[in-house]
């Protein structure tokens, strides 16, 4: 079965003969073409809108990783701050102690025997944290001896502070021991119970031990006269002063100025008379005038 179409113009006719199979096949063949080529342009713009998507997806992501870098830097920094900190505690710590130990007479070995039997381990992953965790710990172990360090050091100034020696005067010579000797004013012989300590007017004259005055004022003989109580029975006095620096219930410490050397009383220059009374007893002052 054919299709005749006729065309016909003013001067010319036009006829053409179709089968009706080709017609078809050709109506057909159009219509998938279309088809494909409108297919092909929604695919493209589906990709192109897919990769969109990922690109954004992708700048996001990026997007978060450098905010996590910042964050893991501005972090990493601070530990690290935080263990330059410590290691700076931990050197100063260390001065300390050796600066201790050594007013103590000790040495480096003896301070390891302040070292914990046992020490705690560190199961720290990350290695900074594990050197922190380090730190810290040497941190505790030289708080702690400097703690038992600075103890010591308490108890020995207060040992040193309390113990009796030296000297009652900054400046000046020993003119008369303890003992048996001519009484200046008598001539005769009579039991001197101090050492006597002469030097210019205006002199200090100074504890030689810490403790608490227990006389601060005029007593027959003695002139102006300081007397200072040490502890274990022990007393000191100092006799003849022009003037004094202390009052009665005041704690002194060892070499503090309590007066002022001169003349008053039953004396005969300017000096300092010196006793030291151990329960109640005048004994010679002159061992612990060279006791170091």
């Amino acid at each position: 079965m054919k299709l005749t179409i006729t065309l016909t113009g003013t001067n010319r006719r036009y006829r053409k003969s179709i089968s009706v199979r080709t017609l078809v096949s050709a109506t057909v063949l159009s219509s998938l073409f279309m088809l494909v080529s409108s297919r092909s342009t929604e695919s493209v713009s589906e990709d192109i809108a897919r990769i969109k998507l990922a690109q954004s997806e992708v700048a996001e992501k990026q997007s978060e990783v450098d905010s996590l870098r910042s964050d893991t830097k501005v972090k990493l920094d601070t530990l690290l701050a935080h263990v330059a900190a410590l290691s700076a505690k931990l050197n100063q710590l260390d001065t300390q102690n050796e600066k201790l130990a050594k007013e103590l007479g000790m040495t480096a070995a003896d301070l390891d025997a302040f070292m914990p039997a046992t020490l705690p381990d560190n199961h720290q992953d990350d290695p900074i944290m594990r050197e922190i965790a380090a730190l810290q710990q040497s941190l505790d172990i030289k708080a702690q001896q400097l703690t038992m360090l600075e103890s010591l050091v308490r108890g020995h100034l207060i040992q040193k502070q309390s113990q009796l020696s030296g000297r009652p005067i900054e400046s000046g010579w020993l003119s008369s021991y303890y003992g048996m000797r001519a009484d200046p004013f008598t001539g005769e012989q009579a039991m001197h119970k101090g050492l006597d300590f002469a030097g210019e007017t205006g002199d200090n004259v100074v504890a030689t031990a810490a403790g608490i005055v227990t006389w601060a004022g005029e007593r027959y003989g003695y002139g102006n006269l300081v007397e200072i109580e040490h502890g274990d029975g022990l007393i000191t006095r100092y006799g003849h002063n022009k003037s004094l620096r202390v009052s009665v219930g005041e704690v002194v410490t060892k070499g503090q100025s309590v007066a002022v050397m001169g003349s008053t009383g039953r004396s005969t220059g300017a000096h300092v008379h010196y006793e030291v009374i151990r329960n109640g007893q005048q004994i010679d002052p002159l061992p612990f005038v060279y006791k170091k």
